[in-house]
């Protein structure tokens, strides 16, 4: 399961930083932007699942910024802004914003509207991923999503348990990205059991990466896929290659 990437695209230093970081709070990548040229920098450095993009942006227009990129490519974006009035929603709806969020807004009201609209555009393209269940290749490896079995360099099927193979697919979908413990948990969804410490919930994250390593990995002691990345978490440092089954 891919992490959602989200990229916030806000002028206010403070305001980019409050929304980034309660979206990175609760299980996803947040991704910091001021201007369309940092906004298109990500966007041709990897995946963004959805764009919160600010209406007014200094010398740059939000609305103007939508338009050329929805010509561009089906990326979500939902528009946040102080100009709440319906004709200036819906000049947000006209140049293709898939929602439009007034500032202020309380901060579970937009992250319900942004789990609605990835929600949309995955139910949008959901017959299609049931078509073209991939295959994975990755240091030799090769995992099969369909028939979920994973094949050593050796050609050698090995048994994953259940919470291995989701861990598996949620690196899989998240190549050369740093991920936190939290945002590992979030994938793999076992961050809704409360009784759970952050801590506790942590150390089950390690053992469970160092069961799938003892799996994957030539020497778990010293790993070269699944590695630890310092002061964040983990990070699948391999290249991935996805193909239709």
């Amino acid at each position: 399961m891919a992490i959602p990437r989200i990229l916030v695209v806000d002028d206010d230093p403070e305001m980019r930083e409050m929304m980034t970081q309660f979206l990175r709070r609760n299980g996803t990548i947040a991704l910091p932007a001021a201007t369309e040229a940092e906004v298109r920098k990500h966007l041709g450095g990897g995946r963004v699942d959805l764009i919160l993009l600010d209406v007014m942006l200094g010398d740059e227009n939000g609305l103007e910024i939508c338009g050329r990129l929805r010509h561009e490519q089906d990326v979500p974006i939902i528009m946040v802004s102080a100009l709440s009035a319906d004709h200036q929603r819906m000049a947000g709806y006209e140049v293709g914003a898939d929602d439009y969020v007034a500032k202020p807004f309380n901060p579970d009201l937009l992250l319900a509207r942004v789990k609605a609209v990835l929600s949309r555009a995955r139910r949008s393209s959901s017959l299609v991923h049931r078509r073209n269940t991939k295959t994975f290749h990755f240091a030799g490896w090769t995992y099969d999503a369909k028939r979920d079995e994973a094949l050593s360099p050796a050609g050698v099927q090995v048994a994953l348990s259940r919470r291995e193979t989701a861990l598996l697919r949620a690196l899989l979908a998240n190549p050369h990205i740093p991920l936190t413990r939290e945002e590992i948990a979030a994938a793999l969804d076992v961050t809704g059991d409360t009784k759970q410490t952050a801590d506790a919930l942590g150390r089950a994250i390690d053992v469970l990466v160092g069961r799938l390593r003892s799996k994957i990995e030539r020497n778990p002691k010293d790993p070269q896929i699944l590695r630890t990345e310092r002061g964040v978490g983990y990070v699948f440092a391999v290249d991935v290659m996805a193909q239709d089954a």
